[in-house]
């Protein structure tokens, strides 16, 4: 019997979508075999040492609720491990959190510092996630294009956002190195940006750092260095250390703000897992540099993507970080994003995102993931230039 029953929901949740990215991949599961160029998860297994921690925590008995902001060894370590890479310094007894995963620390963080009718800057094309949030919290995402300045929101494009809006917005959500672009920012670009938000000192910054261990040819900036008392860090292991279904995030905060915070991530989680926690020490640890490894290998993916892209005449800003490439459609064929990538994945058998899952501003190009083996990705491309001069004729 089907159950026709009209139920009286959270009307800001009905009113969402599910993720546009998730949507598009699961489309195009019905095309299997593929080659899939579309989540951003690490084709690496965790390493073996962090494995081995979780096993010893499991046969210790280490199955019990840790402290609410998650055991003080793994926020000691998580303390030391930001400030040896990033020069931030943070009181793990009172200014870091354990999350589950940086979903849930994105989610705290933004439940916790939004009311109605608040608004928040999200730079665009953007992660689908963050305006999902923003409108769960009934507060109002302003969106700001940044595909003429190579993705990069500048300190200008800020404040003219600012001017034309009739109160000063609440908080603007960064991400750098960024998804879907792979595009990061330089010492200057960091320290341009926070003196700019540094006017604005009722705004918060939520800078979503979860890619910083994947930075290429220069060193990750926090902007929490440089605008400590505003900012919100965001990081984790599940880019880093490849530990996506791991689910362990990190939350870096000044104390004021993070005993706000510990409130909502009390009331959704209670805390993170134990012995994900018991891993994550073993992580921020003995692997502190557990990603250079993968890091060089993307690069090499990273250059063959752009190679390939660039034959084609397919306009391209080389990522700088992070494991996406954001190109565009070819300027010679009339075809959305989604048709796009559609009838690729159909007839190629390889699937990519279209742009337009992260935002308006996203139209006109697509995502490749290159977090899959080089000879996957070698041959995508292969099908890429196939499809491309066949549409052109």
């Amino acid at each position: 019997m089907t159950n026709t029953h009209t139920y009286n929901l959270n009307r800001e949740i009905k009113a969402l979508d599910v993720s546009k990215i998730r949507q598009f991949d699961d489309q195009v599961s019905a095309f299997e075999p593929l080659i899939r160029l579309t989540l951003g998860q690490p084709d690496f297994p965790t390493p073996q040492h962090v494995k081995d921690a979780a096993k010893r925590a499991i046969d210790s008995n280490f199955s019990f609720y840790t402290s609410t902001a998650g055991d003080i060894k793994l926020r000691e370590a998580a303390s030391k491990f930001v400030e040896t890479k990033y020069n931030l310094k943070y009181n793990p007894q009172t200014e870091v959190i354990a999350t589950v995963g940086a979903t849930e620390a994105l989610a705290t963080s933004l439940f916790t510092i939004l009311n109605p009718g608040d608004y928040v800057l999200i730079p665009s094309p953007f992660f689908s996630l963050y305006d999902s949030l923003v409108k769960m919290s009934q507060a109002i995402p302003v969106y700001v294009d940044t595909s003429e300045s190579d993705f990069l929101i500048t300190s200008d494009m800020v404040d003219k956002t600012i001017q034309r809006l009739d109160k000063i917005p609440k908080a603007i959500i960064l991400n750098y190195p960024n998804n879907p672009t792979g595009v990061t920012w330089t010492k200057d670009d960091v320290i341009n940006l926070a003196q700019t938000l540094s006017t604005y000192p009722d705004m918060l910054a939520i800078s979503d750092e979860i890619y910083s261990e994947l930075v290429y040819d220069q060193t990750h900036i926090s902007l929490g260095e440089h605008l400590r008392s505003q900012t919100i860090v965001i990081n984790g292991l599940s880019k880093s250390h490849a530990m996506t279904g791991w689910r362990l995030g990190l939350i870096f905060a000044p104390e004021s703000l993070t005993t706000e915070l510990l409130k909502t991530h009390q009331a959704l989680v209670t805390s993170a897992s134990s012995i994900t926690q018991y891993a994550g020490i073993e992580a921020l640890t003995h692997g502190i540099d557990d990603a250079l490894p993968m890091k060089q290998a993307y690069k090499k993916r990273r250059d063959t993507v752009v190679r390939a892209l660039r034959k084609l005449d397919l306009d391209t800003t080389e990522p700088t970080g992070a494991f996406y490439v954001f190109a565009s459609l070819p300027e010679d064929i009339s075809i959305t994003s989604y048709d796009f990538c559609y009838e690729f994945a159909k007839q190629y058998k390889v699937a990519m995102i279209p742009g337009d899952a992260f935002g308006d501003a996203g139209e006109g190009y697509f995502r490749i993931s290159y977090a899959s083996s080089l000879e996957d990705i070698e041959i995508a491309m292969d099908r890429l230039t196939q499809y491309v001069n066949d549409l052109r004729g």
